[in-house]
């Protein structure tokens, strides 16, 4: 306002200072024009001020007592800008890198298929427990790891064109679990804590409410429609996340028998449907004839052998391998059910598939959760990472010219943090990106969709004000400091840190955060002055001390790519997920013209 008052008040002199001219002084009248830089006070986009006057002192030159008007006209404003100006923008790195980004998304935008049904297949990938805190870290450790400062890269999932956030919490707590919240992924309604594939009419542990409240997972819909379907967990495959996606079950841990109490006789422990999977799912629905789910992936054999040491694997840990006390060996009725399957157990096995003549597999490589990332060379018989997984489970699904429906699981995301390990949280949140990685290079975007999200995140922090590039397994220290910054006790502290959990352990080189489950839960601060805080059995310091940390209530990220994924956007409940998978590949009405009127 004050500079448009300056330039009327200009304007209006002018005007008046040209009417007071007469034709005496016409001979000695004088004309200064005076060029306005761009982003003066009288013209923000420059300008030229002419002054007017009578050289009454016979000089030639118009000095200020002599002016009798002035006039100020202003350029028009500039519709662009020159090269010149351009320069320290488009020079700029971060200037030329969103600009490419741009390009990147309209041009993503310009190929969206708004038409439903057009992804042959579908990839579900699942870090459990990984929050967006657990991307960041996770993101600026992998850059670290390839030289760079960190901050500035992308895991593989973060390039996708599409993302937004979900929302975790079950229908009975704020703060969630994750067999509710796969449900809710997998089967698009959201229920309680603690139960499997159930809706919230289920009472939690009680086998009679289970009868009727049954939900359809979006891997059953896409068995009846013909797809071939896949499940890799680092996880036992038992265990809650997995378990979602063909499990019905009142309480996430019934995973075999010997788990259950005496009055749930009359259901089925989860280890036994994923064996009963195909003969359960066609007695549920009328004229359906299914093959049964072709890749299965993951650790747990506990729940499929006998508890008799006679059955242990070659691999056993324990004493007696098996828990389950009805005497059952799953793993010989799966063979005995599918006799061209392959069964396998450890890393000589899976090098040994066939993909392209491979049928299906079986594969359970631990007789609990498969090792961390970070620990899989210490495993007994050698364990695949979860992008080796990955890559074989797609290449044998890939033989369904139908199409197929596979989801993979990071399970131990979740159970570092757990633990209050942060190095191994990270380093399987990176193998969890490599493992899309490969989903990516081995699919085609135009006929895949590949969704990426978590099922709930963890009270994990990155805090204080360390510079750029800091290590981020490494002590706060701040912008242009070389020393760690210390805290009010007079002590350093990490960049990484827990709310609650277990709190402080140094245990150097171990690379299983569950060791720190050795150790009672520190409380109080540590001077960390001589600890290494980057090596892998490091656990960060605690607020709150728990004997194990907890779950996050907070929403979570999700990343897309391929047919439907321009529907992951703004904040949805978590059960959207489904929908977003039914209406790329169709799943419900390419289901329902197999079943029965």
């Amino acid at each position: 306002m004050n500079k448009l008052t300056i330039l009327s008040l200009a304007v209006t002199l002018a005007l008046t200072g040209c009417s007071s001219n007469d034709d005496s002084s016409e001979n000695n009248t004088l004309t200064a024009n005076t060029t306005l830089a761009v982003g003066s006070e009288q013209c923000a986009n420059g300008g030229v001020v002419t002054q007017t006057g009578i050289d009454n002192n016979g000089n030639g030159q118009l000095e200020s007592s002599e002016v009798t008007a002035t006039n100020l006209v202003c350029n028009a404003p500039l519709t662009s800008l020159s090269t010149e100006q351009l320069a320290s923008l488009t020079n700029n790195s971060w200037f030329s890198a969103a600009e490419t980004k741009l390009a990147a998304t309209q041009a993503a935008n310009a190929g969206v298929v708004t038409e439903s049904g057009k992804a042959k297949n579908v990839i579900l990938f699942v870090g459990d427990g990984m929050g967006v805190s657990t991307i960041t870290a996770a993101r600026i450790l992998a850059g670290q790891l390839q030289g760079e400062m960190g901050e500035e890269h992308q895991l593989s999932f973060e390039t996708m064109p599409y993302s937004g956030f979900i929302k975790t919490y079950n229908v009975d707590a704020q703060t969630p679990d994750s067999a509710g919240t796969m449900t809710a992924i997998t089967a698009g309604v959201k229920t309680d804590a603690g139960v499997i594939g159930i809706n919230e009419n289920v009472a939690r542990g009680e086998c009679a409410t289970v009868a009727g409240n049954e939900l359809v997972t979006s891997l059953e819909l896409a068995e009846i429609a013909g797809k071939a379907t896949g499940i890799v967990s680092t996880a036992r495959i038992t265990h809650a996340t997995p378990a979602a996606t063909y499990a019905k079950s009142a309480e996430r841990n019934w995973e075999d028998i010997s788990d259950m109490p005496a009055s749930a006789a009359a259901c089925e422990d989860i280890a036994s449907q994923l064996i009963n999977f195909e003969k359960n799912l066609e007695a549920r629905f009328v004229g359906v004839d299914v093959n049964g789910i072709e890749v299965v992936m993951g650790g747990g054999r506990r729940h499929f052998l006998p508890k008799d040491a006679a059955f242990n694997s070659a691999d056993a840990v324990s004493a007696v391998e098996g828990d389950r006390t009805d005497g059952r060996d799953l793993t010989a009725e799966w063979q005995a059910q599918y006799p061209n399957g392959q069964y396998i157990i450890d890393t000589a096995g899976f090098n040994a598939i066939d993909t392209s003549s491979t049928e299906r597999v079986f594969a359970l490589f631990n007789e609990s959760h498969m090792q961390y990332e970070a620990d899989r060379e210490n495993d007994i018989a050698g364990e695949p990472s979860l992008s080796q997984m990955t890559e074989t489970a797609i290449n044998v699904l890939a033989n369904n010219d139908k199409g197929f429906f596979l989801t993979v699981e990071s399970g131990r995301i979740d159970h570092a943090h757990h633990a209050g390990n942060a190095y191994n949280a990270l380093n399987d949140t990176i193998e969890l990106a490599n493992a899309v990685k490969v989903a990516m290079q081995n699919t085609n975007p135009a006929e895949t969709l590949i969704v990426v999200t978590a099922d709930h995140s963890h009270v994990f922090t990155i805090a204080g004000y360390p510079k750029r590039g800091n290590p981020i397994l490494g002590k706060v220290v701040g912008i242009g400091q070389t020393e760690p910054s210390l805290a009010a006790d007079d002590m350093p502290y990490t960049t990484l840190g827990y709310t609650n959990g277990g709190g402080f352990r140094d245990l150097g080189n171990e690379t299983d955060a569950d060791a720190g489950y050795n150790f009672a839960p520190v409380t109080g601060r540590v001077d960390l002055s001589n600890v290494d805080t980057t090596t892998p059995g490091f656990h960060q310091e605690a607020l709150v001390p728990l004997s194990s940390e907890t779950h996050a209530g907070e929403d979570v990220g999700v990343y897309a790519i391929g047919p439907g994924a321009h529907l992951v956007s703004g904040t949805n409940e978590q059960s959207f997920l489904f929908h977003v998978m039914d209406f790329a590949a169709d799943l419900v009405t390419a289901a329902n013209e197999k079943v029965a009127p």
